[in-house]
């Protein structure tokens, strides 16, 4: 878990900085990310809005970042992660969870919950344990 906070630290969101760390059978880490604006953007923090007050979803960040879970998942350094567990620094949201499950990951273990029913119904239906 703790490489999953010092991965959130990276992030340049000024409100929510997520990380998240997959390791493998003998906990070894076989994948690392936190939540940004896509590769493309790198070293141009101003390309797209921090902000998440807006109506306009053009305006807000949450048409734009990608969550540390999906960063983990793509930066992955193993050709296959499946029976992998993640420490992610948050409880997955359902679009991370969907990814989790597409790549074979058996366990999520969290930091910080925040209530995501569609992820624990999706997590419990595929056999994800969760702690």
């Amino acid at each position: 878990m703790a490489i999953a906070l010092v991965s959130a630290e990276r992030s340049k969101d000024p409100v929510t900085q997520a990380g998240a760390c997959i390791v493998n059978a003998n906990n070894r880490i076989v994948g690392l990310g936190y939540n940004g604006f896509p590769d493309g953007s790198s070293g141009n923090d101003e390309a797209f809005p921090w902000g998440k007050g807006s109506d306009n979803r053009e305006e807000n960040k949450y048409s734009y970042v990608c969550h540390a879970e999906m960063n983990a998942i793509m930066n992955k350094m193993a050709l296959n992660i499946k029976g992998c567990t993640m420490y992610a620094t948050r409880y997955p949201c359902s679009e991370c969870t969907k990814l989790i499950i597409q790549s074979g990951i058996k366990e999520v273990i969290y930091y910080a919950y925040h209530e995501e029913k569609a992820s624990e119904r999706m997590l419990k239906w595929a056999g994800i344990t969760t702690t």
